[in-house]
């Protein structure tokens, strides 16, 4: 089972030819209003390939709490463990430009109030895959962390958005998944190679924790024991990459939960980012596991995987 601890929020989308420049007004050509936040589009997208979720966060008592959970909602995932705060439901500020580029501004709300006691024991075992992001408190992230590691489970943050990771952190990560400017601000923390693969292969050598870093139209890399693999993106029409990157966390923390090996999980999470690339929307956007698996077949058809033996 997955439990997800993280972020729930509106997503606020204005259409655009090209982003803004600083202190320059465009016009918009398309306005929009989605579910978003990185936990929940994780948990949805590791929902959609298969996986059994339960979402962990907070929400608050507004409209925005019932558009932000309607698609989680509707699919099924485990909303039980969801508080109500005495704050704002998350938002999210979105420009998506003709080229499919973003920028985002996150206003957290009632995110902060997220809290590591609301996740019960009964769900923390040996085959719990906690997944985590820094959306909500990362010293409540890393208490729950904590909690799994002593029960024998799995832990895999995608430490987004980019920021050093505070102490206690590399003691309790068993995968992480980054993109590439969040490789390089742990890079430079920690003192390891600013490149994707030298940061992948630094941290595993010195900590232990296997890494992912996502490559955008590069595909991704991961290294661990004794292998390191690398596979490119699946070429797709890019109308919107907006929730691109929480698609390939999430359907990879749902192939690792069920035993799939890195490089097939490394395939599938791309597979995933390339399609919702495809449409637009963070959660609307998410690929369901048949049109994953069929994307990942064509991958690996291709002979585009890489694994080489460390």
């Amino acid at each position: 089972m997955i439990v997800v601890f993280g972020s729930v929020n509106l997503d606020l989308v204005a259409r655009v030819a090209r982003l803004p420049r600083p202190g320059e007004t465009l016009a918009g050509r398309a306005f929009s209003a989605s579910p978003g936040g990185k936990g929940a589009n994780q948990a949805l997208a590791a929902h959609r390939a298969g996986a059994e979720v339960a979402l962990f966060g907070a929400v608050g008592r507004d409209t925005f709490a019932t558009a932000a959970l309607a698609l989680l909602r509707e699919a099924g995932v485990q909303l039980e463990g969801l508080k109500e705060a005495d704050a704002p439901t998350g938002v999210a500020l979105i420009h998506v430009e003709d080229s499919g580029e973003n920028a985002i501004t996150v206003i957290a709300g009632a995110n902060a109030h997220a809290a590591a006691d609301s996740v019960p024991e009964r769900l923390l075992d040996a085959s719990t895959t906690l997944l985590l992001q820094l959306e909500t408190p990362a010293s409540e992230g890393l208490a729950l962390a904590r909690r799994v590691r002593a029960r024998g489970g799995r832990v895999v943050l995608n430490p987004a958005p980019a920021a050093p990771l505070g102490a206690g952190w590399l003691d309790v990560i068993d995968v992480l998944v980054a993109n590439e400017d969040e490789a390089e601000t742990l890079a430079l923390a920690l003192g390891l190679p600013e490149a994707a693969e030298g940061f992948a292969a630094a941290l595993w050598s010195r900590h232990h924790i296997v890494t992912i870093v996502t490559l955008g139209a590069n595909g991704a890399l991961a290294a661990a024991r004794n292998v390191r693999c690398s596979v490119p993106a699946l070429p797709v029409r890019c109308i919107d990459s907006v929730g691109a990157g929480d698609a390939f966390v999430g359907v990879l923390a749902a192939a690792l939960d069920r035993g799939t090996t890195l490089p097939q999980a490394l395939v599938q999470g791309a597979a995933a980012g390339a399609l919702a690339c495809t449409r637009e929307g963070a959660q609307p956007s998410l690929p369901h596991a048949p049109a994953i698996l069929a994307a990942a077949a064509t991958l690996e058809s291709r002979g585009h995987v890489l694994a080489v033996p460390d």
